[in-house]
């Protein structure tokens, strides 16, 4: 496939870029007028248009372009990585929606019979193949919202025999569709009704009986844990993260949704791949994640949905730290997989530019997958993992027109979704 005359080609960075921060975050370079070739599903070359006289063309049409696309006015930047969701689920809680119009918390909703043991109790009754249909279909829907890659974790099962049926339903899925999935363990979400009197007998059972399991027959490809008053300790936590890593898993945490009591601090000292929410920060966290490898993953509409507060993206950036955007697609906190939201809220209630937000959405949240040296941006030989825009203005429309699918057409693997 050849892509010519597009009007900006965003998001160009070099091959030895995996990560942005600080004021690298509100570059976002670009080329005016450009030309893109696909090949074997990868981005085999790009440049201007002014640079390419009409025997050259001719030439990369004859090489074996199949297909030549006129973007004339039209965007093309990476696809969306989205790092943090909970896509598989076996029912919606829009009752517990109509609690939050009435004014119930988060925590008044988990009192109440709601939460997340109340997607576990949906999901114990679902089978796999509902699962799966269900959750193909989600996947369906935010791949032509423009997710090129994506994170889903376990977390609803709660059980033995539960998590295992998530994490196949996840690996089924990895198996399907043609872009990349990664499967997180988080199986330590919410202690189970039958262990809350039992805490260390429920941590034994993720660490000693289904995290082996799980590497036996490869379930997952990093380890995840809700630290958050209420549910896993620091400690707790921590234990978890070290027996992931004995397996090979990387630790991907929820930390600071709600309460600021060290998580983070913990979570970085362990060398997390990333911590996740960070609603609730202050210096003391921000300096923490300075000059680690660990990337804060900021969730704006999980803030939105719930009216928590938003993260503090100005700060961290300021900070010099770079930040990733996901969606937290999950039932109950934040019923929606659309990326183009995510980027649109981060400007509006985070303050980011939007150069910064989709550096955000797109090679920071490969980092946050392991998957920056094949995703996330226009690079030489970099997967073909691609968003076409409508005809807009400039770059700064998309986040400005949020209501709006400005979305022409969405590549993955140089092939339309």
């Amino acid at each position: 496939m050849l892509l010519i005359n597009i009007k900006q080609l965003l998001g160009v960075h070099a091959e030895e870029k995996l990560r942005l921060e600080g004021a690298e975050m509100s570059a976002l370079p670009s080329i005016e007028n450009a030309w893109l070739k696909i090949e074997h599903g990868k981005i085999a070359d790009f440049g201007s248009m002014n640079e390419l006289d009409n025997h050259q063309l001719s030439s990369m049409v004859s090489g074996g372009a199949s297909e030549v696309i006129d973007l004339k006015d039209k965007l093309v930047l990476p696809a969306w990585n989205d790092s943090h969701t909970h896509l598989v689920f076996a029912a919606s809680r829009e009752e517990e929606f109509l609690m939050k119009i009435q004014g119930k918390t988060y925590e008044e909703i988990t009192a109440a019979g709601g939460g997340i043991l109340n997607s576990a109790r949906k999901l114990a009754n679902a089978s796999e193949n509902e699962l799966y249909d269900s959750a193909a279909e989600r996947l369906q829907e935010v791949m032509q919202l423009g997710t090129g890659a994506i994170e889903i974790k376990s977390g609803y099962g709660l059980s033995y025999e539960a998590e295992l049926k998530m994490l196949k339903v996840i690996r089924r899925l990895k198996e399907t569709f043609p872009l990349p999935v990664k499967a997180t363990f988080l199986g330590a979400h919410a202690f189970p009704q039958e262990f809350k009197q039992n805490q260390e007998g429920y941590i034994d059972l993720l660490i000693n009986r289904l995290l082996p399991t799980i590497a036996d027959e490869g379930l997952a490809d990093f380890i995840d844990a809700f630290c958050e008053q209420n549910y896993f300790s620091i400690a707790q936590t921590e234990r978890i993260i070290d027996a992931g890593a004995r397996y090979g898993l990387k630790a991907k945490i929820h930390v600071n949704q709600f309460t600021n009591a060290g998580a983070t601090q913990a979570c970085v000292k362990k060398g997390a791949l990333s911590v996740d929410h960070l609603e609730v920060t202050d210096d003391e966290v921000i300096a923490s994640l300075k000059g680690s490898a660990t990337m804060a993953t900021l969730l704006p509409s999980c803030s939105l949905f719930i009216n928590i507060p938003f993260a503090n993206a100005r700060g961290m950036i300021a900070a010099g730290l770079g930040v990733a955007l996901a969606s937290d697609f999950n039932p109950g906190t934040t019923p929606s997989g659309n990326m183009n939201l995510v980027v649109a809220l981060a400007c509006m209630k985070m303050k980011m530019l939007p150069n910064e937000a989709i550096n955000a959405a797109t090679l920071n949240g490969a980092y946050a997958m392991d998957l920056s040296a094949t995703h996330g941006s226009i690079t030489k030989s970099k997967q073909a993992n691609l968003i076409i825009t409508k005809a807009v203005p400039s770059v700064n429309y998309l986040p400005y027109a949020f209501g709006s699918n400005l979305i022409e057409k969405v590549l993955i693997n140089g092939k339309v979704v």
